[in-house]
């Protein structure tokens, strides 16, 4: 930085995630090189960054006359990606600790799938002995082969499975069998026996998982959703496993959440419901992304994990 100043971080979140992230921040931009000052209360006029959760704390971001940055503190901004008042850079969480996370939430999901631990676990009589499949045999298919997409089907190739993945515009990963637009979308999935879905949500790809594309994988097949609820067409979702044509469904992500309590997801006995925790964001390392995006923008450098508008993410 040419020169030492007090950078004024406007810090706008919910209290308990203010109380829990304030400190983590501080000490970041401290470790960073940058004399900061981070607040939830400061003057419209003096904030030269915005670090903030999603939500309807702040609706106006034109009342921010110097602001450099809108910093997301989550990975999703579809909640803001439409705001007509934001229109400085806004950049997303791509943090390392929650690509960790994600990787190890859908590797043991489909370890749990694939070897059939339900079944050894929970079979009350028996001695039932039959062998899975080999991970080679068995096809697995990632919609989404972004930040967190890419790494869990690289993981997950790693463990030797059969790994096809799904994007919007074509990509190319290292072991990875990939397929592109929506001719390849049912390449994907046909004969998939278990499907992960890690896309953002855009008009594009909501309800990627309807009616037509969910009678595409192999019968029995299993559904592991921890990216977005609207992913899902939830009324064919339950049809498909009420018919048998899909086998189970994980879900960590719903449309509305919390989850309410009547929703049929709740009692349904092929359905696996956890509390959008496939991958929390974690405080340090994510601290540490805020506090090199805000240094960046100190030091004339581009931002980190600018959010295209156009692309949705």
């Amino acid at each position: 930085m040419s020169a030492r100043r007090h950078v004024n971080v406007l810090f706008s979140a919910p209290k308990a995630t203010y109380e829990e992230f304030h400190p983590a921040i501080c000490a970041a931009l401290q470790a960073a090189g940058v004399p900061a000052r981070v607040a939830g209360d400061l003057a419209p006029e003096e904030v030269d960054y915005i670090v903030f959760t999603p939500n309807d704390l702040i609706s106006d971001f034109s009342v921010f006359p110097r602001a450099r940055a809108a910093l997301s503190i989550w990975a999703g901004v579809d909640k803001v990606l439409h705001n007509p008042t934001l229109t400085m850079p806004l950049a997303r969480m791509v943090d390392p600790g929650q690509r960790e996370g994600m990787v190890e939430f859908v590797t043991a999901h489909v370890l749990r799938h694939h070897i059939g631990m339900d079944r050894h676990i929970l079979s009350s009589s028996g001695w039932d002995q039959v062998a899975p499949k080999l991970a080679r045999h068995r096809k697995v298919t990632m919609l989404g082969l972004g930040e967190l997409g890419g790494a869990c089907a690289q993981a997950l190739s790693a463990l030797n499975f059969y790994v096809h993945g799904w994007s919007r515009r074509p990509r190319a990963l290292e072991g990875i069998t990939c397929h592109a637009g929506p001719d390849g979308l049912e390449a994907a999935l046909a004969g998939a026996e278990i499907i992960i879905c890690l896309l953002p949500t855009t008009p594009e790809t909501e309800n990627v998982l309807n009616a037509h594309t969910l009678s595409l994988p192999a019968a029995g097949a299993v559904v592991i959703n921890p990216g977005r609820g609207a992913l899902i067409d939830d009324a064919a979702l339950i049809a498909a496993l009420d018919s048998g044509a899909l086998g189970h469904a994980t879900l960590d992500t719903f449309r509305v959440e919390p989850l309410p309590e009547d929703h049929p997801f709740r009692a349904h006995p092929k359905v696996t419901v956890s509390p959008h925790v496939a991958s929390l964001v974690r405080v340090d390392t994510s601290a540490a992304v805020i506090a090199e995006n805000i240094r960046r923008g100190e030091a004339g450098e581009a931002f980190l994990h600018l959010v295209n508008r156009q692309a949705g993410y």
